[in-house]
């Protein structure tokens, strides 16, 4: 079933949703808890997709690439199904940190509990929490040997609870 707008008679597209809210703006930048209701009525189109990279110098780095969800109902947003290979269950104890390493074979990873840091060379670092992710591709580029003051990067687990993690192979 498809949601018509009264006024037009045409199906709801994202952008119809997103219009009507611009005259309130003002009012949801100084309420951040409705703020917070109103976007949880939206329906989400896109999901940011965190990436974990090697970069052309060699050093990982992270960015930001938009999935579309633009498969299935309003009430059921899908992507295009994407291949994967295997999962993987990891549990690290609270005070656990790796040396510098490098991906072996790209993977997502997803937090189930406690918190990951992922620190880069140069000291950027980034946290993530529960419901959260990145995907990691910052494999060692092709005939390079590792060399742990450029490549890679470390985790750690944080705070009181151990780190619980979910990698899909790419």
């Amino acid at each position: 079933m498809r949601v018509q707008l009264a006024a037009r008679g045409k199906p709801i597209r994202p952008s119809d949703v997103v219009a009507p809210y611009a005259a309130v703006i003002p009012l949801l930048n100084a309420n951040r808890e409705l703020a917070s209701q109103v976007v949880s009525l939206l329906p989400m189109t896109t999901f940011t997709k965190i990436i974990l990279f090697t970069d052309t110098d060699g050093r990982a780095k992270f960015c930001e690439e938009t999935v579309t969800l633009d498969l299935g109902t309003p009430q059921s947003m899908l992507s295009k199904v994407f291949d994967s290979s295997g999962y993987q269950l990891r549990t690290s104890p609270v005070g656990f940190r790796s040396q510098f390493h490098c991906t072996g074979a790209p993977q997502w990873c997803f937090i189930l509990g406690g918190q990951m840091e992922i620190g880069l060379q140069g000291g950027a670092s980034r946290i993530f929490r529960p419901g959260e992710h990145f995907y990691s591709a910052d494999v060692l580029p092709d005939g390079a040997t590792f060399d742990p003051e450029v490549h890679g990067h470390w985790s750690r687990q944080m705070g009181g609870e151990p780190l619980i993690t979910l990698f899909v192979r790419g």
